[in-house]
């Protein structure tokens, strides 16, 4: 009976980045850096290139901090000029890589450039790390190294990446100071139904007499919220946390926040520009960078950051792709504006496409930038009123005994 050699499972050998000098067969001093398995094996590698190896050292990296979307506009803005300025690639990437303050960036660039001294063309070796090279990303550069003008793509590349970088600001600046107020207001609250109130109801009960209304309600909700103080935040905090998970984890519930946000007043509208820009930067850079347009638009409805429009890129898609221009197929989704329509057949009727709507993109920028500083001084007067009605409704319920106390007096 024969029996069969049993296989031995393969051990992975983790590899480090290690740095080396030694002399060539002229006698020249050479150095560089190789990923591999140890320092053997390095030494090994550099007998068969013909360097005798007089130092082999592992490269230590400091932790670093998370690698940002300014981090990755920074290195595609650094690249594109040295590519500009007649750089090669590989000392390109050394530089970058160097210069760096993010020593978590630095690894990036030393494995990218690892992975392309051994063959690997740019855009491939940029596809193994989807977290930071999305697909727009990972096209473009495919697409300028196909046709030789790597360095123009790259460019575009970054004036994008500043972009939207400069949007997501805006927004976030929008939206930061009403929920600041917001947190404060809740936490105010919490302080004065948990510690205030208990205190003056002490000091009513040696009253002897009748509460008014208001003031027993501020009481009955002030015992709730020190009894159950736990099961109050719990839901709160809870609710949020289940809302923002589902958002990001179902499709289905992130297409219904996403269409009730842009109802919003003032807010809604604020945010509908903010998305039309992205999508219209997005396919502008896309299409002046020779991609077809049906094949563009795959990477448009992800970039604009919202479900409507990601649900109107593919409706979009389709038509196209069946022949129906862009702006007729922008119309029926009926979520564009017609301004953006009205452009975008321009541009079709007159060949300039890409520069249609990237004027697009320049317009719903700027209407951003006026809509969030209206937004500003809007909501503060109305979050001031809203302050006001609570703490001060509560302050005066707290306090109506007291006069009412001074009237009998």
């Amino acid at each position: 009976m024969a029996t069969g050699a049993i296989a031995k499972p393969r051990v992975e050998v983790k590899e480090s980045v290690f740095h080396w000098e030694g002399r060539d067969k002229n006698g020249r001093v050479v150095k560089g850096e190789m990923r591999a398995g140890g320092e053997s094996v390095v030494a090994a590698a550099l007998r068969r290139r013909g360097v005798m190896a007089t130092k082999i050292k592992k490269q230590s990296f400091s932790r670093g901090r998370k690698i940002t979307q300014k981090d990755l506009a920074l290195f595609t803005r650094q690249l594109s000029t040295m590519l500009k300025a007649g750089v090669p690639l590989m000392q390109s990437f050394d530089i970058v890589g160097r210069g760096h303050a993010n020593p978590s960036m630095a690894r990036l660039m030393n494995d990218i450039r690892m992975d392309v001294e051994t063959g690997t063309s740019l855009n491939q070796a940029f596809r193994k790390y989807p977290l930071y090279f999305d697909p727009l990303f990972c096209n473009l550069v495919a697409a300028g190294e196909q046709a030789g003008i790597l360095e123009t793509l790259l460019d575009r590349l970054a004036m994008y990446q500043e972009k939207t970088i400069a949007l997501k600001g805006k927004i976030k600046k929008a939206l930061f100071y009403p929920v600041m107020i917001i947190l404060v207001a809740i936490l105010v609250t919490a302080v004065i139904m948990i510690f205030v109130i208990p205190s003056f109801k002490s000091v009513f009960t040696s009253f002897g007499a009748d509460l008014p209304a208001p003031t027993l309600m501020v009481i009955a909700m002030s015992d709730f919220f020190v009894a159950y103080w736990y099961i109050v935040f719990g839901l709160l905090f809870g609710g949020i946390y289940f809302l923002v998970q589902a958002w990001k984890r179902s499709p289905k519930v992130q297409a219904v926040i996403d269409r009730l946000v842009l109802k919003l007043p003032v807010l809604g509208e604020m945010l509908q520009k903010a998305s039309i820009a992205r999508w219209s930067r997005t396919l502008a850079t896309t299409f002046a960078a020779g991609v077809p347009l049906v094949e563009a638009l795959d990477s448009v409805g992800p970039s604009a950051g919202n479900a409507v429009y990601k649900e109107a890129t593919k409706q979009v898609q389709t038509e196209v792709n069946i022949g129906t221009s862009l702006a007729q197929a922008m119309q029926n989704t009926g979520v564009f504006p017609n301004m953006a329509i009205q452009m975008t057949q321009i541009g079709e009727e007159s060949g300039s496409l890409d520069s249609m709507l990237s004027k697009v993109a320049d317009y719903y920028e700027r209407e951003v930038d006026e809509t969030v500083d209206a937004l500003s001084s809007l909501l503060e007067p109305m979050i001031m009123v809203i302050l006001g009605v609570i703490i001060g409704g509560i302050v005066i319920a707290i306090y109506m005994p007291i006069f009412k106390l001074g009237q009998v007096v």
